[in-house]
């Protein structure tokens, strides 16, 4: 294989998560480009890993993106965060390249490219579950843990002595039930195809809903929102989160919000 940077004829799959097959990653909107974009001003850096043998070759299975810890949901100076190292392994569209050494391949591409711009170490997060972004997979590659928030870890690996470990941005507020209406409130960062999918599946959900019920946008990818609400992704019906992991079904989200709006 070998690494590359993102190039403008790879934007569009990786605004995809390398899952154009998927109608629901385009169910998920544009959010991911229009963030790829104000991002790119702000350090943001992306590798894709391409198979360069077999009859996948020149396809891009792998890609990791990262950016300065100051645009992350951690607190920290002087570090790189990772948001994402995904290795696509589904059947579907480009097959399965899981177990082929990419994702290694990327996470060392990405500290080496850190450490050239300055960085003093790197930063990620990851769950204490095993699957996507196993915590367990970062310490194997000589990360550790800095900081928990329930099944999320924050990891990370110093370059320098002088190095300080970094910390979760705890959540400061969330949104109050209104009389009168059922109150949908959608925080959106928009680095996570994922989460814009919930995002919109709940947006369009209180639109079906009629009148009873008001759908309101939050943008946490502008830093002094995010650190007025602790939080980059949400969605909350009257103040109450609806659990987004893995993505509820429309269905799922639209019954919470029916069934809140029955009780008015």
């Amino acid at each position: 294989m070998r690494i590359i940077d993102l190039a403008p004829e790879n934007l569009d799959d990786f605004c995809l998560c390398l899952e154009e097959w998927s109608d629901e990653m385009k169910e998920a909107g544009d959010h991911k480009r229009r963030w790829v974009e104000k991002h790119g001003e702000r350090g943001l850096r992306v590798k894709l890993a391409v198979d360069d043998c077999g009859p996948a070759a020149g396809t891009v299975g792998g890609m990791i993106q990262y950016l300065p810890i100051e645009h992350s949901p951690a607190s920290g100076e002087g570090l790189y965060f990772i948001l994402c190292v995904w290795v696509h392994g589904y059947r579907e569209g480009r097959g399965n390249f899981q177990k082929k050494g990419m994702g290694r391949a990327l996470l060392q591409a990405a500290e080496d490219d850190a450490r050239a711009l300055g960085a003093k170490g790197m930063a990620a997060w990851g769950v204490a579950l095993p699957f996507w972004m196993r915590a367990s997979w970062f310490k194997k590659h000589g990360y550790r843990q800095a900081d928990r928030s329930g099944i999320r870890a924050l990891l990370w690996k110093p370059f320098r002595a002088e190095a300080r470990a970094p910390a979760w941005i705890r959540p400061k507020k969330k949104p109050r039930a209104e009389s009168g209406k059922v109150v949908v409130t959608g925080l959106l960062n928009g680095w996570c195809p994922a989460m814009s999918l919930v995002h919109e599946r709940a947006r369009r959900a209180a639109a079906e809903l009629g009148e009873g019920v008001e759908f309101r946008e939050v943008r946490t990818d502008d830093r002094a929102v995010f650190l007025e609400w602790g939080i980059g992704d949400a969605v909350f019906v009257d103040g109450r989160e609806i659990r987004s992991g893995p993505p509820p079904k429309y269905e799922k989200i639209k019954k919470k919000i029916s069934r809140r709006l029955k009780k008015l």
